[in-house]
């Protein structure tokens, strides 16, 4: 990849509202573009397999980035490919260990994205699919039919996200309160809070701490 990305500040963000101390962090990172072929190690069999099994069109681009394959998957192509992603002797990723967010808020009508950590026992292999959604409208699939461990990992990533699941079993909240409002994570979910004492001393929320400049 050759063009690069370059972010600004800890948190991406561009105001007084990074309390973070990177306010001048410049963070350069890959441009979001496929992969060219061959992508060497075991990434090309995966990707020849999911040719022959009738997926090259659920895939939008592949990454390969620092000896790691993310497949950028078509929300709705996601439940088969996951299904044969398990099933297909030669892929064989039975586990998915993970399930987590990202806010986007630049990428217009893909603000979402969720991404899921898939390990193959069988062969040793490890790859990751990610999908975006727009934020009108944050809806993927559940991938509880296929891997049951995504449960609760698709209830935080709601949680903290606010993507919605759908035909996940029970999507609440899972660290938040129940009436909370607003998803914390996202890049957009406004710094502020409480104040906390402890040990006589006054801690003011996120907003009325110092910024920098």
């Amino acid at each position: 990849m050759s063009d690069i990305v370059k972010r600004q500040g800890m948190f991406g963000a561009n105001t007084t509202g990074d309390t973070s101390g990177y306010g001048r962090l410049v963070v350069p990172q890959p441009a979001r573009e496929s992969t060219p072929r061959p992508y060497g190690e075991y990434f090309d069999d995966v990707a020849d397999e999911l040719e022959r099994s009738g997926f090259s069109d659920a895939i939008e681009r592949v990454v390969v980035h620092r000896g790691e394959m993310t497949l950028h998957v078509r929300r709705e192509r996601l439940l088969e490919l996951a299904r044969a992603l398990r099933d297909e002797p030669t892929l064989r990723f039975e586990l998915l260990s993970g399930v987590s967010g990202v806010h986007y808020p630049q990428e217009t009508g893909s603000e979402l994205h969720a991404v899921y950590h898939l390990l193959s026992i069988t062969h040793n292999r490890r790859i990751r699919l990610e999908v975006g959604v727009p934020d009108a409208d944050p809806h993927v699939d559940s991938l509880t039919p296929v891997y049951p461990t995504a449960d609760w990992h698709e209830r935080e990533t709601w949680d903290f996200f606010g993507i919605i699941f759908d035909g996940h079993p029970a999507l609440t909240r899972i660290e938040m309160p129940d009436d909370w409002v607003g998803h914390p994570q996202r890049k957009d979910y406004p710094l502020g809070g409480i104040p906390v004492e402890y040990r006589g001393a006054e801690i003011p929320p996120p907003d009325e701490r110092r910024s920098y400049s």
